[in-house]
């Protein structure tokens, strides 16, 4: 059996003497692993770089197996952002989370597609931030969590929504959510279709989204969100 699709490493993992076991995101075969022969070789080490683009040819004696991969050097994102700190924490970030909380061989080609997306900005600071939050709610939209921000939980308005429940994810306005403030998520405005959003707004969005990550698709497994995430946090707040 084999097959043949593009996508972006999200992780490369030493196996035996000169081989590696890489992890990818493609859009029709979902995160798939395989064994990259000559994959830990000095040609081969900058191409199999958490995320860079590449095309992929799979093959196994059955689909079900580990299989071995082909890999062709398509877009070397990691080498672009290695000056830029902020950025690469970024990078390393998705690929971790995508990594950890996708689960193998199911296709969610709307989390590729965003995902592809958000490594295209990326030496962009002013745009990426906000575009990594709208990934991750787009990840708990395709785990089955996603967050209901079209109306108030508690009113059924759309007015003045500024919280998100972390019970139901579902948004809270304003006069709604003042009693329980203390007990609600921050709903960052650009989440709501605005155009601009300030540092604050970014960390709001990624402590919503890290929540319901934590919460619901990482309770499951008994894990916790990666350390790569917090680093990247930890730049933000540098920033």
């Amino acid at each position: 059996m084999d097959w043949t699709s593009e996508g972006y490493i999200l992780s490369v993992r030493k196996h035996g003497e000169t081989s590696a076991i890489i992890d990818v995101l493609t859009p029709d075969r979902g995160r798939h692993l395989g064994l990259v022969r000559g994959g830990v070789s000095r040609r081969a080490r900058p191409v199999l770089q958490p995320g860079n683009k590449v095309k992929l040819s799979w093959r196994g004696r059955l689909s079900e197996h580990l299989g071995t991969f082909s890999v062709e050097p398509l877009t070397a994102r990691a080498a672009e952002l290695l000056d830029d700190r902020f950025s690469l924490a970024g990078l390393n970030s998705a690929c971790a989370v995508a990594r950890e909380c996708l689960p193998e061989r199911e296709s969610h080609p709307a989390v590729y597609a965003a995902f592809e997306v958000l490594l295209a900005n990326l030496d962009n600071h002013d745009i990426w931030p906000a575009l990594y939050v709208q990934w991750e709610a787009g990840l708990l939209s395709a785990m089955g969590y996603g967050l209901d921000l079209r109306s108030c939980a508690a009113t059924g308005g759309n007015d003045n929504l500024i919280y998100v429940s972390p019970r139901s994810g579902r948004a809270v306005s304003a006069s709604a959510g003042q009693p329980y403030k203390d007990k609600l998520l921050a709903l960052p405005s650009f989440m709501m279709g605005e155009p601009m959003a300030s540092r604050e707004d970014v960390e709001n969005g990624m402590a919503l989204t890290g929540y319901f990550l934590e919460t619901r698709v990482q309770w499951g497994v008994n894990k916790t969100l990666p350390e790569a995430r917090a680093r990247m946090i930890e730049q933000l707040a540098k920033l």
